[in-house]
């Protein structure tokens, strides 16, 4: 029986029918729709980073219930930074609950925003770390990386494990603890936390304390279960991703690289505790809810949990979704579980 069916008495079968969206996701899924973007698969990659995100439609929900999105900022207060990457500079932004006293050092959480790796940036995926600094009372690191077509696989993989070695030598100077750094990241991010691991580890690197995946991108068959019953699904659908994966890689030999093949090809043994969140609209599922028990199978303890009801990209609406809010809380108790039982060394 698989860590899906133990934890939740639901394995990952083809549906009769496609899971229709619960009441809060469908007002965000329809709010997008009125922003009048047109489908990312028939765009150029600079068209597509102009288009309506689903935070611009979640701003756009508070702002007709008469919040300002800027205003409240949840507690969290943030600074943009430049950090070296592996071939220059990238974007960061640290974010630090109000509340943190400077007299001590804090966890960490290395973050990296979704986008295809081609689209998307730190604005865009704002919600999640903001949430989870907040709630875990955690820093956060939201890192951004070098995005194809402009710079192929692996120059992202690239960014994020510089990233990572950079918060290990700095963290200190920004009142961080490197002895309790965790990484954590959404769809393709998610996939860039998970190789920050399995690079760290066969670099010899120290590993994170944990790591949470958000519907990670973790495997290469857009046959599967659920891909087949969400490939019209917004706002991610199997066109989308053929046209992701049409401007990442050089050759096509490139998508069985275990970073990005994950269930079939990576080597999972010794990779931190895991939180693996998933969502039931989302052609990631399936992949996502494989990498849970393949990485159960590989002795690493996990937590995973698929939120019904759900899309691709719902865990940043915490302000809009009561699913997002219960898994960004999952998420944050998970992070301090694993960093309240770190050991630090003698």
């Amino acid at each position: 029986m698989s860590i899906i069916d133990k934890l939740f008495g639901e394995s990952d079968k083809p549906r009769t029918s496609p899971a229709k969206p619960d009441g809060p996701m469908q007002k965000v899924l329809d709010e997008l729709a009125s922003l009048g973007g047109k489908p990312i698969e028939t765009l150029s990659p600079a068209e597509a980073r102009l288009q309506p995100t689903p935070t611009d439609a979640v701003h756009s929900l508070l702002r007709k219930n008469g919040k300002e999105p800027k205003s409240d900022d949840l507690g969290v207060k943030t600074t943009d930074i430049v950090i070296p990457g592996a071939a220059g500079p990238i974007q960061a932004r640290i974010y630090k609950p109000h509340d943190h006293s400077e007299d001590k050092l804090h966890p960490v959480v290395v973050y990296f925003h979704g986008g295809g790796f081609v689209i998307a940036d730190l604005d865009v995926y704002d919600g999640g770390p903001r949430g989870v600094s907040k709630m875990a009372d955690v820093i956060v690191i939201s890192v951004h990386y070098r995005q194809a077509p402009e710079h192929k696989f692996p120059a992202a993989h690239d960014d994020a494990l510089a990233a990572y070695r950079w918060v290990l030598d700095n963290a200190q100077s920004f009142h961080g603890d490197p002895q309790k750094v965790a990484v954590m990241g959404e769809s393709a991010g998610g996939n860039l936390a998970i190789g920050v691991s399995l690079m760290a580890r066969d670099a010899g690197l120290p590993a994170p304390v944990h790591q949470v995946l958000v519907y990670p991108v973790a495997g290469v068959d857009m046959d599967n279960a659920s891909y087949v019953e969400n490939a019209t699904a917004k706002p991610l659908n199997k066109p989308m991703m053929e046209w992701f994966v049409k401007h990442i890689f050089q050759t096509p030999a490139d998508a069985q690289d275990p970073r990005i093949n994950l269930v079939e090809n990576a080597d999972l043994i010794g990779l931190p505790s895991s939180t693996v969140i998933c969502a039931e609209i989302d052609p990631l599922r399936t992949e996502g809810e494989l990498l849970a028990e393949k990485l159960e199978q590989a002795g690493v303890e996990v937590r995973h949990k698929t939120f019904h009801g759900s899309t691709h990209e719902f865990f940043g609406m915490a302000l809009v979704l009561p699913d997002a809010m219960a898994a960004q809380t999952f998420a944050a108790h998970e992070l301090k579980r694993a960093f309240n039982t770190a050991i630090l060394p003698i």
